[in-house]
């Protein structure tokens, strides 16, 4: 998921809203497979500043150990 992330980060063209896209896009991906993610939390501000660290520097490695932080495995 930090691949399809950084690779989606990479090739999406429109700098407004390329944030927000990606996250719902993951969002639904783990949604798909029976897991929540919220890389929206209210009032995270480490959150949104982790993900943009990852995100603006392309660090995989990064993003990777911060997407398996914040997945929810838990059944609803």
């Amino acid at each position: 998921m930090a691949e399809i992330l950084d690779n989606v980060n990479y090739l999406h063209s429109f700098r407004e809203g390329n944030g927000r896209t990606q996250r719902e896009f993951l969002r639904l991906l783990t949604l798909e497979k029976g897991l929540t993610l919220n890389l929206n939390p209210p009032d995270n501000k480490n959150v949104y500043e982790r993900y943009m660290k990852g995100t603006i520097e392309s660090e995989v490695k990064t993003l990777t150990e911060f997407i398996f932080e914040l997945i929810d495995t838990s059944d609803k």
